[in-house]
């Protein structure tokens, strides 16, 4: 059984991030970047497959050269191989081209059975990049899954919605994207981390993935991003809260408050 996984290296949300004067897009260059959590999820997933049938997983990123890093940390918690797709023609894709580029990468692998990948990534918040690959790739679907199994050239998925919960099956090969309820990934171990420094690692570029196309051209999508954005201001200071004291009017001031901001 052949897994892909996908993921995305992102700053860290616990940190500071702040937006390039440039473009506006986010300043990965002086951000804290991390593995998004909920592709080590993804990973997870694919590892405890691998364990249960003897899975050879592959891992994507699509990134600069500090993506490596998550590629290794995946590599580090088990998987095989991994992919990386550099090129500074992809800076700022939006999601139709990312997903393109993610989808030729996969093409890449043989016999591919499973395509792992998180519901939404920390940084975009599209959730969309994973449908739009399946549907790239002309495989079923299974999203924003919960809990996964995968037998008799089958996989099965349980996901949650807002009215309960749902069954979704579909035969191999497929693509699921994970929910942050999956599962709980492991951390890579010290002989992990130093078997991951010998693990192959491709890097390939649009030329690769795209031999025959002409990738500085506009239709091509790939130098295109279909929004932008045109202007960004720093967040206002938080503004001082308005302090009652109760001296036995304070549900007047507060009805009284409320009523000259409109919420009553």
């Amino acid at each position: 059984m052949n897994i892909v996984v996908l993921v995305k290296q992102v700053p860290d949300t616990a940190a500071e991030r702040t937006l390039s004067e440039a473009d506006h897009t986010l300043d990965r260059e002086n951000a804290d970047l991390v593995l998004d959590e909920i592709n080590e999820r993804a990973a997870e997933e694919a590892l405890t497959l691998k364990e249960a049938v003897g899975a050879e997983v592959t891992v994507v990123s699509m990134g600069p050269d500090s993506a490596l890093d998550a590629i290794r940390k995946v590599l580090a918690m088990g998987a095989d191989r991994g992919i990386h797709i550099c090129d500074d023609r992809l800076h700022g894709a939006d999601v139709v081209t990312t997903a393109k580029v993610l989808a030729a990468a996969v093409r890449t692998v043989a016999d591919v059975d499973l395509v792992l990948a998180g519901n939404a990534t920390t940084d975009g918040q599209a959730s969309a990049v994973p449908a739009v690959v399946a549907d790239l790739l002309g495989l079923p679907q299974l999203t924003h899954a919960r809990e996964l199994t995968v037998d008799a050239g089958r996989v099965r998925v349980e996901r949650e919605t807002e009215n309960g919960e749902a069954t979704l099956d579909a035969p191999l090969p497929a693509l699921v994207s994970v929910t942050e309820k999956i599962n709980e990934p492991r951390y890579p171990s010290f002989k992990g981390i130093m078997a991951a420094k010998k693990k192959p690692v491709e890097t390939v570029d649009l030329d690769d993935l795209f031999p025959d196309a002409d990738a500085d051209a506009d239709e091509a999508g790939f130098r295109v991003t279909r929004t932008g954005v045109v202007e960004a201001v720093p967040r206002p200071a938080r503004a001082t809260g308005t302090r009652v004291t109760d001296d036995g009017s304070a549900g007047r001031q507060l009805v009284a408050y409320l009523i000259a901001q409109k919420l009553v």
